[in-house]
């Protein structure tokens, strides 16, 4: 493959040279949309994360390409042509499209964001990006994050284009930026944090003058909009390797813009050291909860996780007897998980199950280490209602202790308490447990129309529901009859 930068060949071998010309072999897509561009004067190149993907053996079925038509063109040609086409990027010089296609007797479909040539940068107000649009390949490279982003293939003839020695990162596995840091960051703040969530995703190192830079520079993310920090955060910590990344954010300072609760956890230790480091306790059970993860990343369990002990600096107390304790850290920090998530723009459902992970992640130890009775577990799975699999998970993962034989009971405990609620399931319903008689039924037997006392009869008979168990039907209206009586 002809290269434009040939001090770079040495970098990686001509195998993974190679990869590219492969992949894009297999994806005739390319070439077909390469050449409706050539022919309307226009130039392709498929470009950023699709060249470093191909290069790492990664590319999926997300392609994005680079132009030097206007996005008006742009539509004109891929209008015929693609599937189905959206512009919602359009202001930013992007148009969207997909386009299903037979690739070696497999049918594909692929999802392609078309970009003018452009650059962006943010003045001191504005959380949006300003856009002016280029001419040149080269001018368009420059602008981009970081320089294993900033390679290209020109298309159809497969012209590999790497001007700012990307090959030579990626084979040494570092995030550097095409120019100094600081003019790339000041062009757009939010790529401090996609520097954090690109060593996360692809276990690369920062290199030392971009941590510089980031820390340096960490107050400008308060420009970027809540919404796209909030994107880049979940991107960040649904990757094969948050850890990393949070801790670039925490060391760097930008966590304590978007995220203050994290570096907030690095609590000082009393000098007896009677806690443990809850920062460090809450990465580990990050990790713990992806370890027990079954269908591909959860959101929701990582948010609980990295979020479960946030309350914990704000209830911190030194007791007379010399022990630190942290009562109800987990009633606080389901009100401050609610506040941040809520700051951040998260949605209603994902602000609300995250909260209530947190709210209920030391349940299980408020029950003691005892044999479960059937009214404790029906209490348990009621909380829990459909958060129930992920609390599992968080209960496990918060378990971070050196003690192999005190970690060895807390795991019998919680294999019992999983034994018992699978037992429990076998003789009634406990997914959705209901009193034995509804409102309808309550007001006909007791002769009254709809109030308060309708409510409060029913929550009556939920107690007796979740004390005893199911009840016959006779048995619950003599329940409810007696308690009638009892009201006066």
């Amino acid at each position: 493959m002809p290269n434009a930068n040939e001090d770079n060949l040495s970098a990686l071998s001509q195998v993974q040279h190679r990869a590219v010309s492969e992949l894009l072999r297999v994806a005739p897509v390319a070439d077909d949309l390469a050449r409706r561009f050539q022919e309307a004067g226009f130039s392709l190149a498929l470009v950023g994360g699709s060249v470093r993907d191909a290069l790492l053996g990664r590319l999926g079925n997300d392609l994005d390409f680079t132009t030097d038509a206007r996005p008006e063109d742009v539509l004109k040609i891929v209008r015929p042509w693609a599937d189905s086409v959206w512009e919602v990027g359009i202001a930013f010089g992007t148009v969207g499209l997909q386009k299903e296609a037979r690739v070696e007797g497999v049918d594909r479909c692929f999802q392609i964001e078309v970009t003018t040539y452009r650059s962006e940068a943010y003045d001191r107000t504005s959380r949006k990006p300003e856009v002016s649009y280029g001419d040149s390949i080269e001018q368009d490279l420059v602008r981009r994050d970081f320089t294993v982003n900033a390679m290209a293939v020109a298309l159809p003839e497969k012209t590999f284009i790497d001007p700012h020695g990307g090959l030579g990162d990626l084979a040494e596995r570092v995030l550097r930026t095409p120019g100094t840091p600081e003019e790339s960051f000041s062009d757009d703040p939010l790529r401090m944090m996609r520097a954090a969530r690109f060593a996360a995703q692809l276990d690369f190192e920062v290199a030392a003058d971009v941590v510089t830079a980031m820390t340096e520079m960490a107050g400008r993310i308060e420009i970027v909009s809540a919404e796209r920090v909030r994107d880049e955060l979940n991107k960040l910590i649904l990757s094969a390797h948050p850890r990393k990344g949070l801790a670039l954010l925490a060391d760097t300072g930008i966590a304590g813009y978007v995220l203050p609760e994290l570096p907030a956890l690095r609590l000082e230790s009393d000098e007896h050291h009677r806690h443990k480091d809850v920062y460090e306790h809450t990465l580990i059970v990050l990790e713990q909860a992806i370890d027990l993860e079954e269908d591909g990343p959860d959101l929701v369990l990582r948010l609980a996780a990295l979020l479960h002990d946030i309350g914990k600096p704000r209830t911190r107390r030194f007791e007379k007897d010399g022990r630190v304790s942290f009562h109800h850290h987990e009633v606080v920090g389901a009100k401050m998980t609610k506040k941040r998530m809520t700051a951040l723009k998260y949605s209603n459902e994902l602000v609300k199950d995250v909260s209530r992970l947190v709210e209920l992640h030391l349940r299980f130890h408020g029950y003691g280490m005892g044999e479960w009775t059937d009214s404790a577990v029906r209490r348990y799975v009621r909380d829990a209602g459909p958060l129930l699999e992920r609390l599992h998970k968080l209960t496990r993962s918060d378990c971070t202790t050196r003690n192999k034989r005190k970690a060895a009971s807390l795991s019998r405990a919680y294999d019992g308490l999983e034994e018992r609620i699978a037992q429990l399931k076998e003789k009634e319903q406990l997914d959705a447990i209901r009193p034995d008689l509804d409102g309808n039924q309550i007001m006909e037997i007791l002769g009254i129309g709809p109030g308060p006392a309708i409510g409060n009869a029913y929550k009556h008979l939920l107690e007796l529901r979740l004390e005893h168990g199911p009840m016959e039907h006779d048995a619950a209206v003599t329940a409810l009859k007696q308690w009638w009586s009892e009201q006066g």
